[in-house]
């Protein structure tokens, strides 16, 4: 029998980011991504888009607006998914600050609001 002692010490606390977890060295990248992609993909559900609409409306083909829906982001930039998000109306702010020193490393965030 396993002691309840014994099973905590095999959880680990993740880190915020899944791929940093996982040990990806963009993983930086890839949650900013997903996190864009994540917005996007919340509009076009508020808007009851088909994606051959919302791909009109994100001038892509419908292919990639499938990519983008399934989160396939391999093919999309970070600069391209933040264009996308102005295409539907979306203010797309970046804010620059030092960061506090309680953190040992700098980080990208991307917060929807």
């Amino acid at each position: 029998m396993v002691k309840r002692a014994d099973r905590a010490r095999d959880i680990v606390r993740g880190s915020g980011n899944v791929f940093a977890d996982l040990g990806y060295a963009d993983a930086e990248e890839r949650q900013t991504k997903l996190r864009l992609a994540h917005a996007l993909n919340t509009v076009i559900a508020e808007r009851n888009l088909t994606q051959g609409a919302a791909a009109k409306q994100l001038d892509l083909n419908q292919p990639k607006v499938s990519a983008l829906c399934n989160y396939k982001l391999d093919g999309f930039s970070v600069e391209r998914l933040m264009t996308l998000l102005t295409a539907l109306d979306r203010d797309v702010e970046i804010v620059i600050r030092k960061k506090p020193r309680s953190r040992a490393a700098a980080r990208i965030s991307v917060v929807a609001a």
